[in-house]
């Protein structure tokens, strides 16, 4: 393993003790809300501060761009991208799919990724160029070969300034077309599934770049293929996403392409 990955390894299993010893008094947790549907408890700051700890040690003059402390010498060339809880939602009312999500991006290219899962235990890595890995097994993308036979993730909009009515639509062309829709709640994850070959593919608008690095480089890594709805680059920048094995994810650009932002 190379020495950055198991140190954001280390990182993010120290996250996880974090949370998983929070989720034993659930009901005294102190949560806040950053808007509508949008929550931050105190679980999401304390384990951001020790992933950033123990990076900090280990790397003084990282950067960072984390979810609930922001940027950090961010103009650095190795920047740690962090979400600390990523289904915080999901975490407040004891349902059992989150994560700690860790990426390195360097000189803008993401190099390292760490997907853990404190709930399973499970977790997930990659290094640029070394392949993927859930714990010491080698990750591949699924073979579907037909989206009418794919099982695809998504994410649904739940903030009041994304458009809950052209989703909708998107939901209702995707469902017509593909075997199954799952909507967990925790973007991480849903990509380090598509990339254990869990789902085929997945899809989600208005996310941010903490949601999606990590992942990314898993799929990538374990040969799957991610860019915007139009299969273009610029999906960290654009929070538009769309991944899966090379075959389903061509069928998916002709399906959603016509919805793209970008």
């Amino acid at each position: 393993m190379h020495p950055m990955l198991n140190v954001a390894v280390k990182a993010a299993r120290r996250a996880g003790t974090v949370i998983n010893r929070a989720s034993l008094n659930l009901e005294r947790l102190q949560i806040d809300r950053k808007q509508h549907n949008d929550f931050v408890t105190e679980v999401d700051k304390a384990a951001e501060a020790a992933i950033i700890e123990t990076l900090s040690e280990a790397y003084p003059t990282h950067g960072f761009l984390a979810e609930e402390t922001g940027e950090h010498n961010s103009n650095a060339e190795n920047v740690w991208i962090i979400d600390p809880l990523d289904g915080t939602t999901n975490f407040i009312h004891g349902f059992p799919q989150y994560a700690v999500s860790i990426a390195l991006s360097v000189n803008g290219v993401t190099q390292q990724a760490v997907v853990y899962d404190p709930t399973r235990d499970e977790l997930f890595t990659a290094t640029r160029g070394a392949g993927a890995y859930l714990d010491r097994r080698r990750l591949r993308v699924g073979n579907q070969d037909r989206l009418a036979n794919a099982l695809i993730g998504t994410g649904f909009p739940y903030r009041e300034d994304q458009d809950l009515e052209k989703y909708l639509k998107i939901f209702a062309d995707m469902s017509r077309q593909c075997a199954g829709l799952r909507r967990p709640g925790a973007a991480s994850l849903d990509l380090a599934y598509v990339a254990a070959g869990r789902y085929d593919g997945f899809f989600e608008s208005d996310l941010k770049p903490w949601d999606m690095a990590a992942g990314a480089l898993l799929i990538t890594e374990a040969g799957g293929l991610i860019g915007t709805y139009r299969g273009e680059e610029g999906f960290l920048k654009s929070g538009e996403v769309m991944a899966g094995n090379p075959r389903i994810y061509a069928q998916m650009v002709q399906c959603l392409s016509k919805y793209s932002a970008t």
